[in-house]
């Protein structure tokens, strides 16, 4: 059976000024995927990620999302295209001021004309789904780390996305946390089949939650290595793909070139 890609990316250029931070890079996300972007400090993964999401305009190439180009040009197609998504950004982006219902109603006000009474209890049904009940009169700050994290993602889900983006999710969490965070990623895949794009170079969490992985590589500005990740440790000619996911440093007396 062929699976239909959700995400395509052709031939991407993206940068920022007179930098090129990722140049002529294409692959597919297919749909119900659980898919990473990884790759070494700098490398372009939030770069890709800020791109796929309409953030930054490419200098070339094309993103279609659910049959959409993504273009920054056409407000309208924009608008139509981020209706599909929702985004899990590093700190959790609540506004501090809001209870945690206050923050997960926002889209809902924004997108859609339900009535205050059904806002409420889809809110509630948001923040069930990531084991938050009874928080909803809770400011952010009154909130740990990891609990931020999933009202973060309560909120992204709220508008039920058929894509949802995670920009390095454990970032700031202690390991039993982010190990939680992984298993709830892993159960809303499964139980709602919604398709996550995640941006991480977290080892644990890669091998835990991807099923397929991209690696980009700040010297190429491309793509070094596809496939599953735990395939990719064991058989990957590339040293540099190895080294990363064994976790060992550059051998001293080896140039870059050598590294890759």
């Amino acid at each position: 059976m062929t699976r239909k890609p959700i995400i395509q990316v052709r031939d991407l250029r993206v940068g920022y000024g007179d930098v090129i931070i990722l140049d002529q890079v294409s692959f597919n996300v297919y749909e119900g995927e659980l898919f990473v972007i990884l790759g070494g400090s700098g490398c372009g993964k939030s770069t890709l990620l800020k791109a796929i999401i309409g953030l930054i305009p490419p200098r070339s190439g094309q993103i279609i999302l659910d049959g959409d180009e993504v273009s920054t040009d056409d407000e309208a197609k924009l608008q139509r295209v981020l209706r599909k998504i929702g985004v899990l950004y590093q700190g959790g982006a609540l506004f501090g001021s809001m209870t945690i219902a206050e923050n997960v109603a926002l889209p809902i006000e924004e997108y859609t004309t339900l009535s205050r009474e059904s806002m409420n209890t889809l809110v509630r049904m948001k923040l069930g789904l990531v084991n938050l009940q009874g928080y909803e009169n809770h400011l952010p700050s009154e909130l740990s780390g990891g609990m931020k994290k999933r009202a973060g993602l309560a909120r992204a889900m709220a508008l039920n996305p058929k894509i949802l983006f995670f920009d390095e999710p454990s970032a700031g969490l202690d390991p039993i946390t982010s190990a939680e965070l992984d298993d709830l990623i892993l159960h809303l895949n499964r139980s709602l089949g919604t398709t996550m794009v995640i941006v991480t170079h977290e080892l644990e969490s890669i091998f835990t939650v991807a099923q397929r992985i991209i690696m980009l590589d700040k010297r190429t500005k491309g793509i070094i290595a596809e496939g599953d990740p735990r395939y990719l440790r064991d058989h990957s000619q590339n040293p540099f793909v190895k080294r990363f996911f064994n976790r060992r440093a550059v051998e001293e007396g080896r140039d870059e070139k050598d590294t890759r």
